[in-house]
């Protein structure tokens, strides 16, 4: 739903030379609550546009966007730009010259390549700028410049490792976990960076790795291996650290019941009118719980297989403890608690994902739509103070596409 306010980042402009979802995730975020956010995309176009189907209708340039692209890219401006041309790099400096915030994924050492690095040129050059970059692994290490995409983060970071079942093996996790993690980590670091500048004046470099982010995210099976030096063993649904923590089918239904303390596990009892497993013996505690968590699961599944998803996690929320039916992808957004709390944006054509993070006085929301390829390029040079015969000039020559050369025929 849009809304009036203009958000608690009206003001801050961010150039956005990122693509795929780390990136760009992380920059609507900061769009959404308000941040002047120029998307720059290369000749070739930000990749996700071709990530599909399901596709929106082709663009007038001919290119497409992907339901994929449409996702992570709405209230931004379209900028094209050709940053491999000398005269492409100018225009990057100028669109730089009243920029907050820096925000790109290229491989390290790209922008170095291109007299851009931070270090040698951005520096000196815009002392107050924040350049944020998400990267695979970073500029050092073994595995410094390699390139990566979250499925391979999830796998070198362990996240796979633990997740899956004996029957399985190890699998990866259905959604792309490390990158919008990674483009989280990002948010944080840029916002971290723009209340340091008040201070000091100055703007730094930010970097989030995708390798660091997965790492970051293996809690509690990190903390237990330096602990015990321990292996975790695939457990399914069930938790390493905690009983009873499982998917458990219902006689209409899975549900998950997260129980985190002898306290909840009493409550559920009583809703599952077996008070006496509160103090069986090998169940009074958590550490009972987890020694006897075969004997749990089979007295759980004997219960349930009597009660309905839907119902049974309602008591039990009633009773203050957490449980929740399993529900499709169609059935979240659907779902009254969902449209609640306008996590579902519909508005204009387009449809997407409301922001989770909610404000009072500046609440963020829906702008615009995702841009066009380039589709205010000659705004935004207008705005730099670039002459009409100057802007006719960048697009000739292709410094600054307004269409991709296979689409032009």
């Amino acid at each position: 739903m849009s809304n009036p306010s203009k958000g608690a980042l009206a003001g801050l402009r961010i150039i956005d030379f990122s693509r795929v979802l780390g990136g760009p995730y992380a920059t609507q975020m900061l769009a959404d609550h308000g941040a002047d956010v120029i998307k720059v995309e290369p000749p070739s176009g930000d990749e996700t546009r071709e990530w599909g189907p399901p596709f929106e209708e082709a663009e007038p340039t001919g290119k497409k966007r992907s339901s994929y692209y449409l996702a992570i890219n709405r209230n931004k401006r379209g900028f094209a730009l050709d940053l491999s041309k000398p005269e492409g790099r100018e225009v990057a400096f100028r669109l730089l010259e009243d920029a907050d915030v820096m925000v790109e994924n290229f491989k390290p050492g790209t922008l170095e390549k291109w007299g851009m690095g931070y270090e040698d040129v951005l520096k000196e050059k815009f002392p107050k700028l924040i350049h944020s970059r998400i990267s695979g692994f970073g500029d050092n290490g073994p595995l410094a410049n390699f390139p990566g995409y979250d499925a391979v983060a999830q796998a070198m970071t362990g996240l796979i490792s633990v997740n899956g079942q004996e029957s399985s093996g190890p699998v990866r996790i259905g959604v792309p976990v490390v990158d919008l993690a990674s483009g989280l980590n990002a948010v944080i670091g840029i916002m971290m960076a723009v209340f340091e500048r008040q201070s000091s004046g100055r703007g730094q470099f930010v970097e989030t790795t995708l390798y660091d982010t997965g790492v970051s995210l293996m809690h509690p099976h990190s903390i237990n291996w330096l602990m015990s030096g321990k292996e975790p063993q695939l457990t399914g649904n069930a938790h390493t650290n905690v009983a009873p923590y499982d998917l458990f089918e219902t006689a209409k239904g899975s549900m998950f019941l997260g129980i985190g303390n002898d306290r909840q596990f009493a409550k559920a009892a009583n809703v599952f009118g077996r008070p006496e497993l509160a103090t069986d013996p090998r169940f009074t505690t958590n550490s009972l719980r987890l020694k006897n968590r075969e004997a749990l699961t089979k007295e759980l599944h004997d219960i349930l297989k009597s009660h309905e998803a839907a119902e049974v996690c309602h008591e039990l929320l009633l009773a203050g403890v957490p449980a929740g039916p399993a529900h499709t992808v169609g059935e979240v957004l659907s779902h009254p608690q969902t449209l609640a709390r306008d996590m579902v944006l519909e508005e204009d054509g387009y449809k997407g994902v409301g922001t989770p993070v909610k404000f009072s006085r500046t609440p963020g929301g829906f702008h615009s739509k995702p841009p066009t390829y380039g589709g205010d390029s000659a705004e935004v040079l207008q705005g730099l103070g670039y002459s009409e015969a100057e802007i006719a000039a960048l697009i000739q020559a292709g410094i600054v596409p307004i269409a991709l050369k296979e689409d032009a025929s």
